[in-house]
């Protein structure tokens, strides 16, 4: 009898301590999590019509929105630079077409400087590509690789020395890289919820980019399901579950499959083609376990409702790997030596195919285009191009304190630029024209939190980019998009198209005349080369 009072009376403790921690979040400013995978496709994820299973993120769609018309830059130092400052790119140094240049901080500042200048604590996980530390650019905290050339997920390499805040950490033996990120995401937010601040978690996972590194375990799950079908089979399975969940319209037709992608029944190596996307589904269900830990500390904590958490990827599905196996690749050839890169000496397994599968630390592989294709269902592109499936990114945003329409899809645009304006907004932080003896420029970025909402929001005008391989500008429906070495526009009508399949060009000149001018004006304005 008295246990059953003491456990009474301890889980009356246990209750009040949890409403009292949910009282004090409800009282205090908003907290903030921000998740970005690194080349995931657009479809990718289940609430965007794929198989590989990410329940948490799923999660996220069903008690939050999705935007269908969200956008990043192509690649991955582009659309980190955008979406750190509020800015184009360009304005902070990168041409948009390279994947790392170091960002002029004489006219910007981050998310994290700002937030961390208004009271927040600011903590950071994951890839970090400035030439300086991020806890010198507002970060309170940091773990992470210091990308300035290709990683590996298993061991130390060549430039990309690790830091836990300012010190230099060694990598354990049982090392992974997205469970290493999930790990300190997981002891970030634990110290985080215990405090009286609100708190900014930037998550900045380098999963599912290559190489296709993974456990065995994890790819085995995938394996037997695409040796049964390939990527002609499950891109026609994803465009159904996406007309049936609303992120399409009906009306959209699938953009063709690539001339130089042959038939999935014509392949005869179907057994390590079906491992290159097990492989990769393993990388992206790695991101989504750590997410769930983090919603669950959230949860625990008494302050989901007062937390905003966002999720989204840098640039669409890689095309990289080739469609058939391969002797070399990435800088690893059999005549070359090929035991410099890793730290440890051990050389890497050049090229990829039956022999030589992905998934082991000792190999260095992509999935090739015909897996991109398919990750960026229905989409026309892959990273690097102006095209959607090149610049189209899903962003999933889960908010119960205000997101009241849960479930919803919205089609209305966004960019990574916006994400700092959204940041600031929902803090209640002012961006000012001066900070740290720097004058800044006007930030670019819109914020979201009126279609957060559940309003419409006075959106941008026009967008434009400049990436790897076009120059691309976005006026309402319309969308033109040119070689980025030059030669004619296309035109494309989003509303009726979205898949880009027709080109209106020609049909209508003036049109994309007048789209192409405006994109010269803006390429004037932020410098763009």
């Amino acid at each position: 009898m008295k246990f059953r009072l003491l456990m009474a009376f301890a889980l009356g403790l246990a209750c009040l301590d949890v409403a009292s921690s949910a009282e004090e979040a409800s009282t205090r400013r908003p907290n903030i999590v921000l998740v970005m995978a690194d080349d995931l496709g657009w479809s990718d994820v289940g609430c965007y019509g794929g198989e590989i299973r990410t329940p948490q993120i799923d999660s996220l769609a069903r008690d939050g929105m999705r935007f269908t018309q969200f956008y990043n830059n192509a690649i991955c130092g582009p659309t980190r630079a955008s979406l750190l400052t509020g800015l184009y790119c360009q304005q902070v140094g990168h041409r948009g077409d390279r994947w790392n240049e170091p960002k002029n901080f004489d006219k910007c500042a981050t998310i994290a400087e700002l937030l961390q200048a208004g009271g927040y604590r600011t903590m950071m996980v994951g890839k970090w590509q400035g030439r300086d530390l991020a806890v010198d650019r507002g970060f309170d905290r940091f773990f992470g690789p210091m990308c300035q050339a290709k990683i590996s997920y298993f061991h130390q390499v060549a430039k990309n020395p690790f830091r836990l805040d300012r010190d230099h950490w060694k990598l354990p033996s049982d090392f992974y890289l997205t469970d290493a990120i999930n790990e300190f995401a997981v002891q970030f937010l634990d110290e985080a919820v215990g405090q009286s601040q609100p708190f900014f978690l930037y998550v900045s996972h380098i999963a599912p980019h290559w190489p296709l590194h993974a456990r065995e375990t994890d790819i085995a799950a995938y394996r037997q399901q695409y040796r049964e079908s390939g990527w002609d089979q499950w891109r026609q399975r994803r465009l159904r579950k996406q007309r049936e969940l609303g992120v399409i319209p009906a009306n959209w037709e699938m953009s063709p499959r690539p001339a130089n992608i042959h038939d999935w029944s014509a392949d005869t190596n179907k057994d390590w083609q079906a491992e290159r996307m097990a492989a990769y589904a393993a990388q992206v269900e790695a991101i989504d376990r750590g997410l769930g830990e983090l919603l669950q500390i959230i949860q625990n904590s008494g302050q989901a409702d007062n937390t905003l958490v966002m999720f989204l990827s840098d640039n669409g599905a890689a095309p990289d790997g080739g469609l058939n196996p391969t002797t070399g690749g990435f800088g690893f050839t059999p005549k070359t030596r090929n035991d410099r890169w890793r730290k440890d000496g051990e050389p890497i397994r050049p090229g990829s195919g039956p022999g030589n599968p992905p998934g082991p630390h000792d190999t260095f592989a992509a999935y090739g285009l015909a897996w991109a294709n398919l990750s960026n269902t229905p989409l026309r592109g892959t990273k690097q191009t102006g095209y959607e499936g090149g610049i189209c990114t899903p962003l999933v945003a889960r908010w119960p304190g205000e997101i009241r329409s849960r479930g919803e899809v919205t089609n209305q645009v966004g960019h990574v630029i916006d994400i700092m304006a959204t940041c600031l907004d929902v803090a209640d932080v002012k961006y000012p024209t001066e900070f740290n003896d720097r004058r800044l420029l006007p930030m670019e970025g819109k914020s979201l939190l009126p279609i957060l909402q559940g309003h419409d929001r006075d959106g941008h005008e026009v967008l434009c980019w400049s990436v790897p391989k076009h120059h691309v500008v976005r006026m309402g429906r319309w969308k033109a998009v040119q070689p980025r070495s030059g030669g004619a526009w296309q035109l494309f009508d989003l509303e009726a198209d979205g898949t880009e399949t027709v080109d209106l060009a020609e049909q209508q000149p003036e049109r994309t005349r007048g789209l192409a001018d405006r994109f010269h004006q803006w390429r004037q304005r932020v410098e763009a080369r």
